[in-house]
C-alpha cells in the first residue's frame, strides 16, 4: 500500500509540475517514456499542450505509425517537425558524442516552434534510471534548456511503466527502443542507407515473432542481439536459416547471433567513460 500511495504521490507532483508551465511542447517518440509524459501533459492542460515528432530517416516508420496512432486515440495535438542532423558532418562521422548532435537539432527546432508559437516550455521524457546512463543528448537537452518532468517527479522506468498501465496506455509494455543510429557502432559513419538496411531487418525479426532485439551493424557483418528471455528461440538450425537468409538478401555477408543478448546501450561497451 506505501508503494502504491509513493506512486501516486510522484504522479500528482509531476501534474502539478505540467500545470504550472501552463503551455508545453513534448518531444514526442512514441516510446513509453515520452508517450506517457504526452498524456500526462493532455490531460492536465488539454489543447495548451502539444507532441511533436522528429520526421528523420533515424526514427523507424513502424514507430511513426505508432505515434500516430497513439496521439489519435488519445485526442493529443500532434505535429511533425523536419530535422536535418544528416547535414551535420559530426553527426554522420558517428562519434561517441553523435547522440549529443542529434537531440542539439531536435531540441534548436523545437525551441524555435515554442518562441514562434508563444509555448511556455519544452519538455522530453528523461527518467531517473537514465540519468545514470550515458546519454550525450542530456548534455544537449541542457543547454537547450529543455525541462526533465519525468525526472523531477523522481519517476523510475518500471514506475512509468506501471502508471501508463493504470491509465490504459498501450505503450506501458512496449519493448526500450531507440533511433536506428544506435544500431551503428561508433566510428562508422551513419547513412540513410545503413539505417534503412537496419530497419528492414529489425521488421523482419519482428515478423518472426521476437519482440526485444537489436540489429547491430558491422559492414560486412551483422550481430543479432536477442533478449535472453527470447532465446531459446533462436538457438535453433530453422531460426538459423531465417536469420541467415533475410541478412545475406540485405547485403551483409556474415550474420551472427550475440550471446550475451540483448543489452541496452551495448555498444558503449567499447567506451572508456
Amino acid at each position: 500500500m506505501e508503494a502504491v500511495e509513493a506512486l501516486a504521490e510522484k504522479q500528482d507532483q509531476l501534474f502539478a509540475d505540467l500545470r504550472r508551465r501552463e503551455r508545453i511542447i513534448t518531444a514526442f517518440s512514441g516510446g513509453a517514456d515520452s508517450a506517457y509524459l504526452a498524456w500526462a501533459a493532455h490531460t492536465i492542460l488539454g489543447d495548451s499542450a502539444l507532441a511533436i515528432t522528429a520526421d528523420s530517416a533515424s526514427l523507424p516508420e513502424s514507430h511513426k505509425r505508432d505515434a500516430e496512432a497513439f496521439v489519435r486515440h488519445f485526442g493529443i495535438a500532434h505535429e511533425y517537425i523536419r530535422t536535418n542532423e544528416f547535414e551535420n558532418p559530426e553527426y554522420v562521422r558517428n562519434g561517441p558524442d553523435r547522440c549529443f548532435h542529434c537531440k542539439d537539432e531536435l531540441f534548436r527546432h523545437l525551441g524555435q516552434v515554442a518562441r514562434d508559437r508563444g509555448f511556455d516550455h519544452v519538455v522530453y521524457g528523461v527518467n531517473v534510471d537514465d540519468l545514470s546512463d550515458y546519454r550525450p543528448g542530456q548534455a544537449a537537452a541542457k543547454q537547450h534548456q529543455i525541462s526533465a518532468p519525468l525526472a523531477d517527479a523522481g519517476l523510475h522506468k518500471a514506475e512509468i511503466r506501471e502508471l501508463s498501465r493504470r491509465a490504459g496506455l498501450p505503450t506501458w509494455d512496449r519493448p526500450a527502443s531507440a533511433c536506428l543510429s544506435s544500431r551503428i557502432p561508433y566510428g562508422t559513419p551513419v547513412t540513410i542507407q545503413n539505417l534503412k538496411t537496419v530497419e528492414t531487418g529489425e521488421e523482419e525479426i519482428k515478423r518472426l515473432g521476437f519482440r526485444q532485439f537489436r540489429v547491430r551493424f558491422h559492414g560486412e557483418m551483422v550481430r543479432l542481439e536477442i533478449a535472453p528471455e527470447e532465446m531459446a528461440k533462436a538457438l535453433n538450425l530453422e531460426t538459423a536459416k531465417q536469420f541467415t537468409a533475410i541478412f545475406k538478401a540485405l547485403g551483409f555477408k556474415y550474420v551472427t547471433l550475440d550471446l550475451e543478448g540483448y543489452r541496452q546501450g551495448s555498444l558503449n561497451e567499447v567506451l572508456t567513460l
